[in-house]
């Protein structure tokens, strides 16, 4: 395992084993945890300051959601996205991204706009510099803004429980692509459409988004 981790962070209101949960979690949404690296409990309780208990605990609760496959005899991996996985959170995200742009070109607020075009020239700007992880950030942020800026609530809780899967796709695309020009000008008529208020254009630019991206995976893993 080549990360190393901080110490943890107490915090007295939360079971140890959770905190360890959230903080692996978090690094395996990340990248810092890449897939088909192995956890070793010891190498995790040491670095983290803690005991060998919550760690497992942390490991186990990580499998049942899928971030971690349990090998016999081996031990723990962060788990991959398979194929199957892959195409249905596309599948998933063209229509929400479609209807949640359409909603947004009508529902959006000025300011939440102001900070849609901000992360768009913080997209920009990452690109220019060939900055993946600040790209990665800024794409989820563009997205992340498309879905509050429709202020439909159950909308919104429905992104938040897929959002994992789909942050972990946008690391593998991220780092298995390099189509990062064409994502730019994708969120720039996706933004324009909204800025516009124009619900239609919005909902189509949103949809071809994620198909391009779609064709492109499916011809990559046919590959």
């Amino acid at each position: 395992m080549s990360i190393n981790f901080d110490k943890l962070e107490i915090r007295n209101y939360k079971p140890l084993g959770e905190v360890v949960f959230e903080y692996l979690r978090n690094a395996i949404l990340s990248g810092e945890l890449k897939p088909g690296e192995r956890l070793m409990e010891v190498t995790i309780a040491d670095q983290l300051g803690v005991s060998r208990t919550p760690v497992r605990e942390a490991i186990r609760k990580l499998e049942k959601e899928s971030f971690v496959i349990m090998v016999p005899r081996k031990g723990a991996y962060v788990a991959d996205l398979t194929k199957n996985d892959i195409m249905e959170v596309l599948e998933i995200r063209k229509e929400l991204e479609g209807f949640a742009a359409s909603l947004s070109a009508v529902r959006m607020k000025d300011s939440e706009k102001e900070a849609m075009g901000k992360v768009v020239e913080d997209f920009n700007i990452s690109l220019i510099s060939n900055d993946k992880k600040a790209m990665i950030e800024s794409d989820n942020e563009f997205h992340s803004l498309i879905f509050k800026g429709t202020k439909n609530q159950r909308l919104i809780d429905i992104i938040y429980d897929l959002h994992d899967q789909f942050q972990r796709f946008r690391l593998i695309y991220f780092n298995e692509f390099t189509n990062y020009k064409e994502i730019q000008q994708s969120h720039g008529r996706i933004f324009e459409a909204i800025m516009n208020g124009d619900a239609k254009t919005a909902k189509v630019e949103a949809e071809n988004h994620i198909e391009n991206i779609r064709e492109l995976v499916n011809q990559w893993m046919h590959d």
